[in-house]
């Protein structure tokens, strides 16, 4: 499949408007609502109706959510914007490309969305569309590489402990090149021990299912 037939679906998708819960629907993004994204009511819905539509296997939708990290993420760059003004950005694993467009949207001179999934590439073009700015996507695996930016930006990436053993010497690496780096966490357990500094906390509504409290803690992290 390539990233062309994945924006394709998308583009059909959001062109009948979504009614139900496995429909995609143009809305205000929790917490950050000077963003508006693509988002499915219930992703596993619309991640099964896809599936039996396009008769394939898809990837996990995480781009028709929006993720406790990358709201955090958002909401920092755009109360903050001096820390993307003028900067190139790359925003990893961006998802439904929230933080990337946060970072438009906060005058940084350059994003760079960039995602392994091609539906997640798809939906980063089509929410930029939506939110009128202009972001460069990259779909290739960068984490055994160095970052090619002022700034590196990682949203809710560290939600498993492979992706963890891969992304944190990727934003160590950076970080010791000078680069800035920025982490949205809510705490999946992944950061013991990783020498990150807490810049700030919020108090971000929850979005997930099978969680207890409407709203989880969220800090944006750094390097220490």
């Amino acid at each position: 499949m390539t990233d062309q037939t994945a924006l394709a679906d998308l583009e059909r998708e959001i062109a009948v408007p979504g009614g139900g819960p496995d429909g995609l629907r143009l809305i205000a993004a929790p917490f950050v609502p000077e963003v508006r994204l693509h988002l499915a009511e219930d992703a596993i819905l619309w991640w099964a109706r896809m599936e039996a539509a396009l008769g394939r296997s898809l990837p996990p939708p995480y781009w028709a959510s929006v993720w406790a990290g990358g709201q955090a993420l958002a909401r920092h760059l755009l109360d903050r914007p001096e820390l993307v003004a003028g900067r190139r950005v790359l925003d990893l694993a961006t998802g439904s490309g929230l933080v990337a467009i946060a970072a438009a949207l906060a005058g940084a001179d350059a994003v760079t969305a960039n995602d392994i999934d091609p539906y997640a590439l798809a939906a980063v073009t089509v929410n930029a569309r939506a939110n009128g700015v202009t972001l460069a996507v990259s779909g290739d695996d960068l984490l055994d590489g160095e970052a090619d930016a002022d700034l590196v930006l990682a949203g809710d990436v560290l939600y498993d402990a492979g992706l963890a053993a891969r992304m944190l010497p990727f934003l160590r690496r950076a970080a010791a090149r000078g680069v800035a780096v920025l982490v949205g966490d809510p705490d999946r357990g992944h950061l013991a021990g990783e020498g990150l500094e807490t810049v700030a906390s919020y108090p971000v509504p929850t979005t997930e299912p099978s969680v207890d409290s409407p709203v989880r803690r969220v800090q944006v992290l750094r390097p220490g």
